[in-house]
């Protein structure tokens, strides 16, 4: 019944033909006929599907037997499989080799085989593992007519050969682990050998010796000679560098640029990391004097001075935050205690550089000490701004202001201290709740009536008792070789900046 159900099927559809299945319908010459030929057989979801050459056709016990099978795509480990007619849902002819000169019928006519006494007849492609068999026996795949060294290429159907009910496969129709699709043109010859057997990753990974690889790498890098190194061998390699390197650097940093003669008590770094060490009130007092010689006058140092204390005062206040043309019913408000000394004149002059940014500016400054050459210059240019002055402390605003300078304390002289009017603006500012500013404190162990959050020192910070808040530095203009003359081995520690924080060592 198989080799007549075969007949049924190869018979070619004219009316009149003289190919050999035609003329010789006989079930045991077409039993005989099909040997050799190629065939995929499906058994269903349990059993598979399976490709191979027909060996055998037994018409008695309805059996076909196939050599050198393929199982779903993968080289059966038996030399032979036989199949039962009850056990084959479906019989694909993938080529056919007729010893008596047929034809060659088409690679992919679908066969379904009868079961239980009923045929069906399913005109559709091969399933992927059908069409992986196709690279399967090439030797069969010589077509007559064509040179001998001919050989059919695996996936390339001309539009002469598909039938009218049949389309061009699409590759990838299913993704990656998706029904076990295969690609011929992957998964062509060369199939059959060591796809039992797992891959040993382990194994592998243990015949590669990293640490002697690497190793190999970098003597070739120093030596110049490796395959990563530019240049002849004779040029000089560049430094191996860490990850977390700059490799424009030549020279590491160095953080102690600054070196005095004489260290004071304690040192300060910037948030660079540079050590920036403290000087004594006499060495402080030599540098301004070389420095005014070579012509940093008070009164540069004194503007400088004022420049630096605004705009640091300005940030305090809250910058482009606060400062806006849109803002101007919530000007702030700051006063200045001013005394009758250089520290009096530097607060008189950060007073007239926040009055032109428009900051409400309140100076407090007794009226004995407006005869000072320094004091009086910079009142004048303090006049001419919308800035109030008062000499009194109880003219000043009982309400809390947004910030307070303190300016009343001198390195030297401290018999003022104990005036009424100093006194009574110590009070006021200890009362009045605002944050202070101290602007070039006296050094430690001559104390400081008004308790501030910030201190900004000029030029090199001198030895600050704890009382001071956070120290800051600005920049006065001194040059280096100024600071050479005097012993200090100096760098500029600002970098950007005109003023800079500065943190305890």
């Amino acid at each position: 019944m198989l080799a007549r159900y075969f007949n049924f099927k190869l018979k070619c559809s004219h009316d009149m033909c003289s190919c050999s299945p035609c003329l010789d319908s006989s079930p045991d010459n077409m039993a005989a006929d099909w040997l050799g030929s190629l065939v995929s057989i499906n058994c269903g979801e349990t059993l598979g599907v399976y490709q191979g050459e027909v060996s055998s056709v037994d018409q008695s016990s309805q059996t076909i037997s196939l050599k050198q099978p393929f199982h779903n795509g993968v080289k059966c480990p038996v030399p032979e499989v036989t199949f039962s007619a009850v056990d084959i849902k479906e019989l694909k002819v993938l080529d056919i080799v007729s010893g008596r000169g047929g034809v060659v019928p088409k690679s992919s006519d679908p066969v379904s085989v009868p079961h239980r006494g009923h045929h069906k007849t399913q005109d559709r492609l091969a399933s992927p593992q059908q069409q992986c068999s196709k690279s399967y026996g090439d030797k069969h795949l010589e077509v007559p007519g064509q040179p001998k060294g001919f050989r059919r290429r695996h996936n390339s159907w001309s539009s002469s050969s598909r039938g009218a009910n049949q389309v061009t496969p699409k590759k990838n129709a299913v993704k990656n682990g998706g029904g076990g699709q295969r690609d011929d043109e992957c998964f062509g010859d060369n199939m059959d050998d060591g796809l039992d057997t797992d891959f040993d990753f382990e194994g592998n990974l243990a015949l590669f010796d990293k640490a002697a690889v690497f190793s190999q790498i970098a003597g070739s890098d120093r030596r110049g000679n490796g395959a990563r190194s530019r240049g002849t061998p004779q040029e000089q390699q560049p430094s191996q560098y860490r990850h977390d390197k700059n490799i424009l650097e030549t020279k590491p940093v160095v953080y102690r640029q600054i070196v005095v003669p004489q260290p004071g008590a304690k040192e300060y770094c910037t948030d660079s990391g540079l050590v920036v060490p403290s000087i004594s009130y006499e060495l402080h007092k030599r540098l301004l004097s070389v420095a005014e010689r070579y012509g940093l006058s008070l009164e540069r140092r004194l503007e400088m001075t004022g420049v630096c204390a605004s705009q640091m005062a300005l940030t305090l206040l809250g910058g482009p935050n606060r400062l806006t043309p849109k803002n101007v019913h919530q000007r702030p408000t700051v006063a200045l205690l001013c005394g009758p000394h250089v520290q009096g004149a530097q607060g008189i002059s950060c007073a007239r550089h926040l009055a032109n940014h428009e900051v409400e500016v309140i100076i407090f400054l007794p009226n004995f000490v407006k005869g000072l050459d320094a004091i009086s210059s910079e009142i004048t240019l303090y006049t001419k701004t919308e800035g109030r002055q008062v000499s009194s402390a109880e003219e000043l605003p009982e309400s809390p202001v947004d910030l307070i300078i303190n300016c009343l304390d001198c390195h030297e002289n401290t018999f003022h201290m104990d005036q009424p009017w100093y006194q009574t603006a110590v009070d006021w500012a200890n009362q009045n709740r605002a944050p202070v500013l101290s602007l070039d404190p006296p050094v430690s162990g001559q104390g400081h009536a008004v308790e501030a959050k910030w201190t900004l020192s000029l030029g090199l910070p001198l030895p600050l008792s704890e009382g001071v808040g956070r120290v800051y530095l600005c920049d006065i203009g001194v040059p280096r070789q100024v600071f050479q003359e005097v012993g200090i081995k100096y760098h500029s520690p600002f970098g950007c900046k005109f003023v800079v924080p500065l943190h305890s060592a």
